[in-house]
């Protein structure tokens, strides 16, 4: 096991994560394993997210931790894996190790098991739900923009407010993944460091950027943009 790990733990709603009852039991198991392991938890990460949903801000930010850090990924339960197909794309393209406290053998080949099962499951429901719709057409169902009430989707007030939306979520992605360093910004701000000082100095304690490249000032500076917004 690695010696240095950050920690993910993940309950489904607000008023269990306001009472502590499923966050407490995973921080458990975490604190036992790595005490076990004589290892040391960088920084726990705590998500208030239904499984259902995709976007997980603080497992985007985990993830880059970890990778910036050159740490293992480490949850307390293996089922928190299995059954969230975002969080198995999410690993795979981070490339990160990770340690899985109730199945400690589980290992990059589960990992691309359970996501080769995922997707297999995901195929199946499209093909049903495209058999399905084919049938419905034959019978003189009309689809898409066949339907009335779907002619108008698709005007320049639609458009433009879709790619507003994609724009909102490509920021608060980039923001999520830095979401762990505004500390350490913080410090250098407070030190009056310039950008290319920052850059330096964030290289030297080994940080990466979100895909993996050494810093620079340009990336420095957008970063503080974000972190001041």
């Amino acid at each position: 096991m690695a010696k240095t790990v950050i920690g993910y733990v993940r309950v489904s709603t607000k008023g269990q994560g306001a009472s502590g009852l499923g966050l407490e039991a995973q921080q458990a198991a975490i604190e036992t394993y790595v005490t076990q392991n004589d290892a040391k938890v960088l920084r726990l990460f705590v998500e208030i997210e239904s499984g259902r949903k995709s976007n997980r801000p603080q497992l985007a930010a985990a993830l880059a931790h970890a990778k910036r850090s050159k740490a293992a990924l480490i949850v307390a339960k293996l089922d928190r894996l299995s059954r969230n197909v975002a969080f198995l794309s999410a690993l795979m393209e981070a490339k990160v190790d990770f340690v899985a406290c109730d199945n400690p053998t589980a290992n990059k080949l589960t990992i691309h098991i359970l996501a080769a099962v995922a997707e297999d499951e995901a195929q199946r429901i499209s093909e049903r739900t495209k058999a399905a719709l084919a049938a419905y057409k034959a019978r003189g169902g009309k689809l898409g923009a066949a339907r009335r009430e779907c002619r108008n989707n698709l005007t320049l007030e639609a458009r433009q407010r879709g790619a507003k939306a994609a724009g909102e979520a490509v920021r608060s992605n980039a923001d999520a993944a830095y979401s762990d360093l505004e500390p350490l910004f913080q410090d250098f701000q407070s030190r009056n460091l310039t950008q290319r000082d920052i850059a330096a100095e964030l290289n030297q304690l080994g940080h990466t950027t979100r895909r993996g490249k050494p810093w620079n000032q340009v990336q420095v500076g957008r970063v503080l943009q974000r972190l001041q917004s």
